[in-house]
């Protein structure tokens, strides 16, 4: 599961990285100004040069690769249950399995929000979803919450 998870975000990471190239130096250029800001009704408020689309990409590519080297300490993980010797693998598995979730979704995310941002500068008068932002905070903090949940389920036996 831990695999197909890893396979996705760094899938997601690849589409970021693809559109950014494609909307700098493809053949249908992006117009400057572009989106950078958009407001709580998802319509653009501030603008900038094409340029800043690699906000995106590079961001989600520092997270990911800063996440991926956190991953490999399991061992210094702060937990909010009391570690044992006979729970401390399991625990470890939990947190490995939100990590990779949460690169996911951060990955899913960020191309996300490129994407409406190339969207909107290529046909101005649209707006990215309201519901994007909210949506995908609920989703990053639900699944901190269930696995948080899961590691006191895993104290508890």
């Amino acid at each position: 599961m831990r695999k197909t998870l890893e396979a996705i975000g760094l899938a997601a990471l690849a589409v970021l990285v693809l559109t950014t190239g494609r909307a700098l130096y493809g053949p249908a250029r992006l117009p400057a100004p572009i989106p950078t800001h958009f407001g709580l009704d998802g319509r653009p408020d501030a603008w900038g040069s094409p340029g800043m689309l690699l906000v995106f990409p590079v961001t989600a590519v520092l997270l990911y690769a800063l996440m991926s080297v956190v991953a490999r300490y399991p061992s210094a993980f702060n937990f909010p249950v009391r570690v044992t010797p006979r729970n401390r693998a399991q625990l470890e598995g939990v947190a490995l399995d939100m990590i990779a979730w949460l690169k996911m979704e951060l990955a899913c995310m960020f191309a996300a929000m490129e994407w409406f941002a190339i969207r909107v500068a290529g046909h101005p008068g649209q707006a990215m979803p309201a519901a994007l932002m909210p949506v995908a905070l609920a989703a990053i903090f639900a699944t901190v919450g269930l696995h948080i949940a899961a590691m006191r389920r895993a104290a508890r036996r």
